[in-house]
């Protein structure tokens, strides 16, 4: 069956239950998981706000290692978990990309056989406004992806 695991999470309580499945098949299956986590572009919401913000190098950069900073501490509290159940993991972390392209890509570079991702599942005009990561990796992915409620 499925001897590698890719799992995205961003360290919220939800990615945390997506965390969880893919820990449980992973050590029921004895296969290896990559704990993945995508920070995404700078928000152009904050360019619009802050039209100044555009041309500072510095925003950009202290912006960049914040983000990095944020996404070392969620994959390392991601790793123990994994290790503390004895499943053999690694941690990836992907920068100014879109989480949905990040992890498709992570997938197939990393050679991974199934996808783990947490959603919320909304429907309608949420889902409009609010986007689905989840259903861009469904809609891109070469590999069976698991979409954890």
């Amino acid at each position: 069956m499925y001897k590698h695991i890719l799992v995205a999470t961003d360290g919220s309580d939800l990615a945390n239950k997506g965390l969880e499945q893919a820990i449980g098949l992973a050590k029921e299956l004895s296969a290896k998981i990559t704990i993945l986590t995508v920070t995404d572009l700078f928000p152009s919401y904050g360019i619009v706000v802050a039209p100044g913000l555009s041309t500072s190098p510095e925003i950009f950069e202290e912006y960049r290692i914040s983000m990095a900073e944020q996404a070392k501490a969620i994959v390392q509290q991601a790793i123990a978990k994994a290790r503390d159940a004895g499943v053999t993991v690694e941690g990836l972390h992907i920068e100014n990309q879109s989480p949905a392209v990040g992890i498709v890509e992570a997938a197939e570079t990393h050679q991974a056989e199934l996808i783990v991702i947490a959603s919320h599942g909304r429907r309608g005009v949420n889902k409009l406004l609010l986007g689905s990561q989840a259903a861009e990796v469904l809609s891109l992915s070469k590999v069976p992806v698991l979409v954890v409620k």
